[in-house]
């Protein structure tokens, strides 16, 4: 198991949850269906940010779970953006759990890329705006 010292200073932190014990099965072990909507959450943040609105999840690149999360692990959700489209925007997630004890190990538990589309007030896929 590798476990770090710290947090990554490089990326931006989107997200920060505590699962609680109906996040998991009767062995406290977390359900990777509640990670994964967390993932989402982080990952449409900078998705939204630049769209400048709303955006919709059309694609889990990839979700790879590297090791167990348990109930009462502090999980940090890093999301920036990787790939800008036409309509699209293409996020990388990363996920570390501050264990039980709250003890200086962190161990990154999961990583994901995500892709999401912006859309109009009808849904439809409209153009991301220019940057800022």
């Amino acid at each position: 198991m590798h476990s770090l010292s710290h947090l990554p200073h490089n990326k931006t932190l989107a997200l920060r949850a505590v699962p609680q014990p109906s996040n998991a099965n009767m062995h406290g072990d977390v359900f990777g269906g509640w990670i994964m909507a967390q993932v989402d959450i982080a990952g449409s943040i900078p998705a939204t940010r630049r769209a400048h609105g709303r955006v919709v999840t059309v694609a889990v690149n990839a979700l790879v779970f590297k090791q167990p999360v348990f109930v009462g692990d502090l999980l940090s959700f890093y999301a920036d953006i990787a790939k800008i489209g036409n309509t699209s925007v293409t996020v990388s997630v990363e996920v570390y759990a501050q264990r039980l004890n709250f003890t200086e190990q962190i161990s990154k538990v999961a990583e994901a890329t995500l892709t999401y589309v912006a859309t109009d007030n009808d849904r439809r896929p409209r153009a991301l705006p220019a940057e800022d």
